[in-house]
């Protein structure tokens, strides 16, 4: 005769790994804008006819701090220079109008991966806390 089993109780959902959606979409678009303002550095020159040293300084340099701002969004401050990121892209448009467009794009890019990310963080939480003051009562 096979003994009585205990049901098992059902496994608590994973807690949030530190992983935060806000922080991969943010940081996704601003490796992919990096990309492009480094890409625009010789259409500046080229194109555009800025002065090398400018274009150098100008394209690279958003470029950089792209790459820096992106492995840095783990500060609420960083966000804030990601929206400033976003104005000076629009405003690269001075020199190169094709950024006036393309600034556009990755500011409505990075102001839905900022909002989507903070509403997915936000149900994440009331999810986790009406699971776990389900599982004291």
């Amino acid at each position: 005769m096979s003994e009585p089993t205990t049901p098992t109780p059902t496994p608590a959902p994973a807690p949030a790994s530190g992983r935060s959606p806000r922080r991969g979409m943010c940081a996704a678009v601003l490796c992919l804008e990096g990309i492009t303002l480094g890409l625009s550095t010789p259409v500046m020159i080229s194109v555009s006819d800025v002065d090398t040293g400018t274009a150098l300084a100008v394209g690279l340099g958003l470029t950089v701090v792209c790459l820096l701002l992106a492995g840095m969004l783990r500060s609420e401050g960083a966000y804030a220079v990601g929206w400033v990121v976003q104005v000076a892209a629009i405003g690269l448009g001075l020199l190169v109008p094709l950024m006036f467009f393309l600034g556009a794009v990755f500011a409505l890019l990075w102001g839905t991966a900022y909002f989507l990310g903070r509403k997915i963080e936000r149900e994440r939480a009331a999810a986790y806390a009406a699971y776990h003051a389900q599982q004291s009562s």
